[in-house]
């Protein structure tokens, strides 16, 4: 029984000798190993054997890109402004012996190192060349971190700011600054639409203004020619078929009426209506002593007819040309106030 025992025992200590010469060392992990005290090797990712009672892992490190956000650090920017500035370090361990046994602490050793750079750079900006240069900070930040870490087995492969806060007062101030660029923006905005508009308007005003006076110049002259062409017409149609007054007196009679026919409450009868009347009445009497006389009369009354005859009339040349002259006079009229409102619009839009 008591050989059973220590069979057992030895049995132990065998299995636990051999277990504690395996390390398995998981992928992406580095094991520091210690001899004596000394170090030894770094044990790579997969199954090492080690010595027992004389080797021992001292130290395991992570050497996949690792991410470190430090804490909001009070900075003081040349314009005496003190900001809150923290941020974001990429970092990757690329000598595990070096970052074992070259610096205590490398975290905190990068954490120092990047405030103190950050107070030297933001101590020679102001505080908006501090907001608006942020690329500028984390490519120095990075040259210097990566510069300083490398005999340390790290190397420092993105810094970037996270956030930079200013005072509460000077937040308030940016704030009425931008909002008085925005009314400023909105104010210039709104005066270079209302000049747009005014004129586009002018414009048209001014185009409407050549269009009426060149239509009405267009009507006008066409009227006068139509009324011009009427009246040649019509004279030349009286020549034509020989009116004698007796005709032209009666027509003229005739017309009288439709003076009074458009509500007229005064009309003035002309100085010719008394020879038009005379000149009818002569004809009626002319007549009636022809169907009541003789041959004598006959012979006598177309000697007086033919007396009485008179030439043919006609057509009024120098009514014509005037009636032309007043037309492309008002039709003239009407194209220069037509070009002084192009003007007074010319005058707006300047």
């Amino acid at each position: 029984m008591e050989l059973l025992l220590i069979v057992l025992v030895l049995v132990a200590l065998v299995v636990g000798a051999v277990a504690s010469t395996v390390r398995i060392v998981p992928q992406a992990r580095r094991y520091n190993i210690e001899r004596f005290g000394r170090y030894r090797g770094t044990l790579q990712p997969g199954l090492n054997f080690v010595i027992p009672l004389v080797d021992r892992v001292n130290t395991k490190l992570d050497v996949r890109e690792q991410v470190y956000s430090s804490n909001p650090r009070p900075v003081i920017t040349e314009d005496n402004l003190v900001v809150a500035i923290d941020t974001v370090l990429y970092y990757q361990i690329t000598d595990p012996r070096a970052a074992a046994y070259e610096v205590a602490d490398y975290l905190q050793a990068i954490d120092q190192l990047t405030v103190t750079t950050l107070r030297n750079l933001i101590g020679s900006m102001d505080l908006e060349s501090t907001l608006t240069s942020r690329e500028t900070i984390n490519v120095r930040l990075r040259e210097v971190l990566d510069d300083a870490t490398g005999k340390w087995g790290i190397r420092v492969n993105r810094v970037e700011i996270k956030a930079i806060d200013p005072p509460a007062s000077i937040k308030e101030a940016m704030e009425k600054q931008m909002r008085a660029e925005r009314d400023k923006r909105a104010a210039i905005l709104h005066a270079e639409g209302k000049r747009a508009s005014l004129i586009l308007e002018a414009e048209g005003t001014r185009q409407k203004s050549i269009l009426e006076a060149e239509g009405n110049q267009q009507a006008r002259v066409l009227e006068a020619d139509g009324e011009a062409n009427a009246l040649e017409r019509v004279f030349q149609a009286v020549h034509a078929n020989d009116a004698d007054s007796k005709v032209l007196a009666y027509k003229y009679l005739e017309m009288l009426p439709s003076l009074a026919a458009h509500g007229n409450s005064f009309w003035v009868i002309p100085g010719e209506l008394t020879e038009a009347m005379r000149t009818v009445t002569g004809a009626f009497a002319d007549n009636a002593s022809k169907s009541g006389g003789n041959g004598n009369g006959n012979g006598n009354g177309d000697g007086n007819e033919n007396e009485r005859r008179t030439p043919p009339v006609p057509a009024p040349r120098d009514a014509i040309e005037q009636a032309q002259r007043e037309a492309h006079e008002e039709a003239a009229k009407a194209v220069e106030q037509a070009k002084e409102e192009s003007a007074r619009a010319d005058r707006i839009i300047g």
